[in-house]
């Protein structure tokens, strides 16, 4: 999380623009910048089990991060303008990585509010519960959620491609039910084991200009690793 931030403040800086794909060791589960985690998730539960906790600088819910490939993309808003054709424009990119390998991908039709929109104070569950307009889907099930954060003339947008596994241990640690998760993985609809690298390959290769620039961020920030920034709601 710090590494993406350091992204978009170079991003705003120096009018560059980045992707960077990764993976998380040991696994996560990341909260909404804006989501009250406190008051949804039992910390106790999460300490019992032994689970790694981090925030996102950017919005929406909770995710899982296992067996999954996170992308991030910080940028000029003037490269794709408006949020709604931001988010547009890096899934169908997304997408079309998803169906160079196979999978059927297309991106939900808008219906009510956007990824990445300021998280409503009573909706809890898994960010993947649910896809907002603008996602990419699978035979209508969600198999990338993203959100994105602004600053200055620059955004960051970042979200998780899930491979396999599931996001259940979201509920195991939910102070109160949440909604179950539909989400699609690329394994399950390929019939097949697809890894980090095969993924990552194909994405690159659809992505083209502007983001082939070589980069070495800006030192991150610690502030991602403090508790108080992680539970600060």
């Amino acid at each position: 999380m710090a590494a993406d931030s350091a992204l978009l403040q170079d991003a705003d800086a120096s009018g560059a623009a980045f992707l960077r794909l990764y993976r998380w060791a040991p696994s996560c589960l990341s909260f909404g910048r804006h989501e009250p985690a406190a008051a949804r998730y039992d910390r106790a539960a999460i300490e019992r089990l032994g689970l790694d906790v981090v925030r996102r600088p950017t919005g929406g819910r909770a995710v899982w991060h296992e067996y999954e490939v996170t992308y991030a993309v910080a940028a000029p808003v003037a490269i794709f303008g408006s949020l709604r054709d931001s988010y547009r424009e890096i899934h169908e990119r997304l997408a079309e990585a998803l169906r160079r390998l196979g999978a059927v991908a297309a991106l939900a039709p808008a219906h009510g509010a956007r990824a990445g929109d300021v998280e409503p104070a009573g909706r809890g569950g898994a960010c993947f519960a649910s896809a907002a307009g603008g996602e990419v889907v699978v035979e209508g099930r969600k198999i990338i959620g993203s959100a994105q954060v602004r600053h200055g003339t620059a955004f960051l947008q970042h979200g998780s491609i899930l491979l396999d596994g599931s996001q259940d241990v979201i509920q195991a640690v939910s102070r109160r039910p949440s909604a179950v998760s539909s989400a699609a993985t690329l394994s399950e609809i390929l019939a097949r084991r697809v890894g980090f690298e095969e993924i990552a390959k194909v994405i690159v290769a659809c992505w083209g200009a502007p983001f082939t620039a070589l980069h070495r961020p800006s030192p991150p920030s610690t502030a991602f690793s403090n508790p108080a920034w992680t539970w600060r709601r």
